[in-house]
């Protein structure tokens, strides 16, 4: 049997978490097998927690803290973990994002973080993670609208973005913060590194419907896709899986409208705003 895996606390708050729970369970004199028995979830999850790569729901991590006598410790920094203004889980890939050469991205439910205006975030985050405090909630916006500097480079990344018609539509905000939205999303798309393309729901079924997806390119290294959902999100390194998540993306942007259609569709929707404004 090989040796456990060596934990690096300091790495990140999850790697922390993992380093903890790891020395709770064997003071505890229990296999993950056994604690997960008594959870119940898989060993395997156990397994991902320690080593830092998953962090468990509240609600498990407040049954390993009473299983395991933490007197509240695994709770705490749980809590640290999901109040962070970047989670760990998303910091890496914020690594990547700015070595990135190019960008291709498939939103399936809201405007990409690089363009979205300060009202529509503080909207789609507050709604998300209505647990936030004030302080908190400023904290991600900040946060969030820091990252785009680099479509401010003086070599920005190509950025090539295929919307659901669904995120052009849903009026996040209302009518307003939308609109404005909108524009903002025509004006970065003057610029010759940012493209926009809309999947309209005539499209029907496509390669994507499970959510979405950004494919890193880079000069000195291979592709990435990175996949995110609700709170959490994946980094893929796999060539064969990012070579079929690249396959995905590609039929999604075959069936979006071409960038010129696409433009007019946004722009005729920005005037859909302006008329319930007005």
């Amino acid at each position: 049997m090989p040796p456990p895996k060596q934990l690096d606390p300091f790495r990140s708050l999850p790697a922390l978490y993992g380093s903890k729970l790891r020395r709770l369970r064997r003071r505890a004199g229990w296999t993950q097998r056994q604690l997960g028995g008594k959870v119940p979830i898989a060993h395997s999850r156990i397994a991902q927690f320690e080593l830092g790569k998953e962090v468990p729901s509240k609600k498990v991590s407040d049954r390993l803290d009473e299983l395991l006598g933490a007197d509240g410790d695994l709770i705490e920094l749980r809590e640290y973990i999901e109040r962070a203004p970047i989670p760990d889980w998303f910091r890496k890939y914020l690594e990547y994002e700015a070595k990135a050469i190019a960008m291709h991205k498939y939103l399936a439910h809201s405007i990409p973080g690089l363009l979205q205006t300060e009202a529509y975030a503080r909207e789609l985050m507050g709604r998300g993670q209505p647990w936030l405090s004030k302080g908190e909630l400023d904290a991600k916006v900040a946060a969030r609208l820091g990252r785009q500097k680099i479509l401010r480079r003086a070599d920005p990344p190509l950025l090539w973005v295929v919307l659901d018609e669904a995120v052009v539509r849903r009026p996040v905000g209302g009518p307003a913060v939308m609109r404005d939205q909108l524009l903002h999303v025509l004006d970065a798309a003057k610029a010759p590194s940012v493209e926009v393309q809309v999947l309209p729901f005539s499209a029907g079924c496509h390669s994507a419907m499970g959510g979405s997806l950004t494919l890193l390119s880079f000069r000195n290294a291979p592709r990435m896709a990175y996949l995110e959902g609700g709170l959490q999100g994946q980094l893929v390194r796999d060539g064969m899986t990012v070579a079929r998540h690249s396959h995905r993306y590609d039929l999604v942007r075959a069936a979006a409208l071409p960038i010129g259609p696409s433009i007019a569709m946004i722009e005729r929707i920005v005037e859909e705003y302006d008329a319930c404004t007005s």
